[in-house]
């Protein structure tokens, strides 16, 4: 793997109570990948953003498919569900600051220009991405920073889903066609090396 440069910005998806398995919608190996997702975290606070998935009031504040979907999953609207859900996991949440927190209604991290605006701010190249879900969330950011022509470094030990084909499927994907512009990597090989 080519050296991670200063201009690299760890990129932490979704890690929230919302999906822990305590949350609506559980993400069983995120207790797994957690510890490794906070060492990284650790090791820059300062050069980390944490994103955050936060569900509209009400299934009517989305537009076209989204309001179905929210009507189909009514209990997870901001109308119904505990605020303390929408907290990112603890040992991530005392991290912040430094860590910038950002706030997302969508699956990317792209949508709006709150992430762009800062990787262009700090003259970011290179995101470390970490987080949840590898098949969801995870997946439409990382298309966006390709689309922007970022160079994308998953960690595959600090990602998960709720669909361990999914996160399989996708882990194949990244690695068989967007090899050119994604990387995947242990955290062994990451936490040697970071920060740079």
């Amino acid at each position: 793997m080519t050296p991670l440069g200063p201009a690299t910005l760890h990129l932490c998806i979704d890690m929230q109570r919302l999906f822990s398995v305590d949350g609506p919608w559980p993400t069983p190996w995120m207790e797994r990948v957690l510890p490794t997702v906070t060492r990284i975290a650790e090791r820059a606070p300062d050069r980390t953003v944490f994103t955050r998935f936060i569900p509209p009031f009400r299934p009517e504040d989305m537009p076209g498919t989204w309001r179905g979907y929210y009507e189909q999953w009514r209990e997870v609207t901001r109308e119904r569900l505990d605020p303390r859900m929408l907290d990112l996991m603890p040992s991530l949440q005392r991290l912040a600051p430094p860590a910038v927190v950002l706030d997302k209604p969508v699956y990317s991290a792209f949508a709006g220009h709150k992430l762009r605006d800062l990787v262009n701010e700090r003259g970011i190249d290179t995101l470390l991405i970490t987080g949840s879900e590898t098949d969801m969330c995870v997946l439409a950011t990382v298309l966006g920073a390709v689309d922007l022509g970022l160079r994308v470094v998953i960690v595959t030990d600090g990602v998960c889903s709720s669909s361990d084909e999914g996160h399989d499927s996708l882990l194949t994907l990244y690695t068989k066609r967007f090899s050119y512009q994604v990387e995947t990597v242990s955290s062994e090989v990451v936490l040697d090396q970071w920060p740079s």
